[in-house]
């Protein structure tokens, strides 16, 4: 053994002083073209220390199914039911920024993930640049998700007359500013969902979609209806296929009017990277699985009571299984009761497939249990909820938020 080595070993065993050893000094033979001086490599980290870290700011879900972010409707075991029959990209509720930066509990509880979620957004509503932005920056930091989606399709009165939601169409310079902010301050994707316009003849989205793919948006959803529409008449899927164009290459989903795998294969022969799925979900969830496999499915109505009995477990799972837990759940499914009982079952239709505009006419179904369904009454989705969670509580009434006009 070397001298010097034997002094080292010696030290390094107590039987030394290290302080007194000096090993030789070498420089790492690092190849010439990363070579640099001092002050450049500090010169270096400090100009990177400014910069935005990088952002995997592509969204890849081209070709996939996806459920829209649906209020009340669209809560977590909802999510879970439509992730069973093949729904690939999820989305929280829409979320109102103000409301989560007060820390109210509620509002953050709509933006809670569960695990069968893998691709998962959260959907934001807000009228100004400062709040998005700092609503973004506190969700950067504190939950995990793959894309942040902005609300600019909402066409209710108590949003648009605060300026956020489809009112964002019309204020470029607050639009602009929601979309740049947010986009510097996340670490994923930023998305954006709007409307065809404000007003019904005057379509607004095809001169926007070239400005939010320059404000950095990696993609949008266009729902093809107005605000002054609302369900009144067809989405317009000739002018989604016209928007392609315009916001290409940034990639572009179509919404509105899906129930059937033939409504997909159409709405995908526009050009559109994809489809988002919203009121046909409600309506039948496990329409992901038409789509999927191409066929028709003549669910039973045993199999949808299954579907409603998974429905309550796990409703008792995420809101609680003491009696509120428990009327929470009932709360939530007799909003889903109120689309559902507008699904007609494929074996009674004369023609397929039932399209989302129609409205059903009483019929009797092949069953007791397939007819209870297909009542518009409150009493009987009632009666339903009972059979799945127990009598209501004395005085109970029910009416649904959404009181959607898609037959006027």
């Amino acid at each position: 053994m070397a001298e010097g080595a034997a002094e080292v070993s010696a030290a390094s065993d107590g039987g030394g002083d290290l302080g007194t050893v000096e090993p030789e000094r070498g420089v790492a033979p690092i190849k010439p073209q990363y070579l640099t001086t001092k002050e450049q490599f500090h010169e270096f980290l400090e100009a990177k220390g400014q910069e935005k870290p990088s952002q995997d700011s592509e969204l890849d879900i081209s070709g996939k199914l996806y459920l829209a972010p649906l209020t009340t409707c669209g809560n977590l075991p909802f999510r879970r039911i439509c992730k069973r029959f093949g729904a690939d990209v999820t989305c929280g509720e829409m979320a109102v920024c103000t409301n989560l930066l007060q820390g109210q509990t509620s509002e953050w509880a709509l933006l809670k993930r569960h695990p069968c979620e893998d691709i998962f957004g959260v959907q934001l509503e807000g009228a100004f640049p400062d709040t998005m932005t700092k609503c973004a920056e506190l969700l950067n930091r504190t939950i995990e998700v793959d894309f942040v989606d902005i609300n600019v399709g909402c066409p209710i009165d108590l949003v648009f007359k605060k300026g956020g939601g489809c009112a964002l169409m019309n204020r470029l310079a607050k639009f602009q500013q929601i979309v740049r902010g947010m986009n510097q301050v996340l670490d994923v994707p930023l998305t954006v969902k709007l409307r065809t316009g404000v007003q019904e003849r005057v379509n607004l989205a095809h001169r926007l979609l070239p400005d939010l793919r320059d404000w950095g948006a990696a993609l949008v959803t266009l729902h093809g209806r107005s605000r002054e529409q609302r369900y009144t008449k067809l989405a317009d899927w000739q002018y989604i296929e016209q928007c392609v164009a315009a916001a290409s290459p940034m990639p572009l989903f179509g919404n509105g009017d899906i129930l059937s795998y033939e409504d997909a294969n159409r709405a995908l022969q526009t050009g559109v990277a994809g489809v988002m799925i919203a009121r046909g979900a409600l309506l039948k969830p496990w329409l992901f699985t038409e789509i999927k496999e191409q066929r028709h499915w003549d669910i039973s109505s045993s199999e949808r009571l299954d579907i409603l009995r998974d429905f309550t477990h796990y409703g008792l799972e995420h809101w609680g299984s003491d009696t509120q837990g428990v009327e929470k759940t009932r709360r939530f499914l007799l909003e889903w009761l109120s689309f559902l009982c507008r699904y007609v079952p494929l074996g009674l239709l004369e023609r397929l497939p039932q399209r989302i505009n129609e409205r059903p006419p009483y019929y009797l179904g092949r069953n007791y249990l397939e007819t209870l369904m297909a009542s518009q009454k409150a009493a009987d989705w009632i009666r339903i909820s009972e059979m799945l969670l127990g009598p209501v509580p004395p005085n109970f009434v029910f009416l649904p938020k959404h009181k959607a006009n898609a037959y006027k």
